[in-house]
């Protein structure tokens, strides 16, 4: 395990009227995503002990890990993955986290991480899902029984997705909590599964928790409002078949995950997480569009049906995210205009058959 380097926290909180008119680079997009809102602090000050944040090296392990450390620098957070992307250990380690190899498919490995009082999960494989179904059900369901058990005595806030529930109408407000889980496709089927074991183990153990539903993180370098943007940049059509998305920006939904923390229920729970709004894909692109100078190419009909969650009971527990729609649209617009980086890992947001 690498020593952390010091690391001095924020000047000041996230504020919704301190936000940037734009994000200048990758450098600005990573200081932003892990600056913590006060309402951050004060939860994190308010729970026990070190986090473990396994499963670092996805799409938004960075900015969960960061942005925990940013909010409570005393504590120790630690950020496991299998570390083959070149230069993110290096990152995580300049904000003062520190680092462990470990695959989580590797019972012995996983027995031999640190104990630790919280436990951020957030391994899981999506894209490529159809590829390999038996790595898929493997990382997504195995993998969670193993950590489940290994850390029966932590809090364990785990990563799911909205796409456990089936698609529902789009005028109706969205999937609550209580909604049956019967979604179309293996790669939700194994979420369902994934969430499963976490329940079984958590009612086994008296393991606190939360099943953390989330919908379409945005992020400048991917998510459904980079998509768009970019497919309106490079003069390609956008499927509007699956018309109606709910979206949050990262920073919101990384703060959220980590504020479950302090509101972890025994046995764990669901909970849903994404922006308030049921956003038009039509609406996004046009707003998009006016932005980027540039008429989007629409292609089908709006769907009656859509992946869509409430999350009353977030916006309860958290307020509303900090981030609003305006902002995200500014800044993807300028982002993808100005060619900035992209992931490129498509959210394919447009699927309705689960096959991806």
């Amino acid at each position: 395990m690498t020593a952390p380097p010091s690391v001095t926290p924020p000047v000041a909180p996230l504020l919704d009227d301190g936000l940037p008119a734009r994000i200048a680079d990758l450098a600005a997009l990573d200081d932003l995503l892990c600056r913590p809102t006060r309402a951050l602090i004060d939860d994190l000050a308010q729970v026990d002990g070190d986090i473990l944040v396994l499963g670092v090296g996805g799409k938004m392990g960075p900015t969960v890990a960061g942005l925990a450390k940013a909010a409570a620098p005393a504590k120790r957070v630690i950020g496991v993955a299998r570390f083959s992307e070149p230069g993110l250990r290096e990152s995580l380690e300049a904000r003062g986290i520190e680092t462990l190899a470990c695959d989580l498919l590797d019972e012995a490995a996983v027995a031999a991480l640190p104990e630790v009082a919280n436990v951020i999960f957030m391994a899981g494989r999506k894209f490529g899902a159809e590829g390999d179904l038996a790595l898929t059900w493997a990382m997504n369901v195995y993998s969670p029984a193993v950590v489940a058990r290994r850390f029966a005595r932590s809090r364990i806030v785990a990563f799911s997705t909205g796409c456990v529930y089936p698609f529902v109408p789009v005028d109706g407000g969205g999937a609550g909590e209580a909604t049956p889980l019967d979604p179309p496709g293996e790669y939700a089927q194994s979420c369902v599964g994934r969430e499963r074991l976490f329940s079984y183990f958590s009612a086994l153990h008296g393991t606190p928790g939360r099943l953390f539903r989330l919908n379409y993180a945005i992020d400048m370098r991917y998510g459904v409002l980079h998509d768009i943007a970019a497919k309106i940049a490079a003069g390609q059509p956008i499927d509007v078949t699956m018309g109606h998305v709910n979206v949050i920006w990262q920073g919101d939904a990384a703060a959220q995950a980590l504020r479950c923390l302090r509101h972890a229920t025994t046995p764990t729970s669901p909970i849903n997480v994404s922006g308030p709004e049921t956003l038009s894909v039509r609406s996004l692109a046009e707003a998009l569009g006016q932005r980027l100078g540039r008429v989007p190419a629409i292609t089908g009909q709006e769907a009656a049906t859509a992946w869509l969650t409430d999350t009353r009971a977030a916006q309860e527990l958290f307020g509303q995210p900090v981030v609003g729609i305006e902002p995200m649209l500014d800044w993807t617009a300028d982002w993808v205009g100005r060619a900035m980086p992209s992931l490129g890992k498509a959210t394919k947001f447009e699927v309705r058959d689960g096959r991806y």
